[in-house]
């Protein structure tokens, strides 16, 4: 499974996103578009918005989310 985070490193809810990810023990690449202009580019072409987190798995996205959308997320790929 590829998964990859991108998000701003000021974001409470990005820290919440990777908190929660970390609290399943779920690997993920970490993507910091405020550092990287080609991942907020990639971001915005993915998502047609600005806002992080969002969340790539496998190429299934979920964009500006809190953990309850996570988690609900997330349901999807627990098989």
């Amino acid at each position: 499974m590829k998964i990859r985070l991108f998000i701003k490193p000021t974001c409470p809810w990005c820290h919440q996103a990777v908190a929660w990810l970390d609290a399943r023990g779920i690997k993920y690449q970490t993507l910091d578009v405020i550092a990287d202009s080609k991942a907020f580019t990639e971001m915005i072409k993915l998502t047609g918005q600005r806002f992080a987190p969002v969340i790539e798995v496998d190429g299934k996205i979920l964009a500006d989310f809190g953990p309850p959308e996570l988690e609900t997320f997330w349901k999807q790929f627990e098989k």
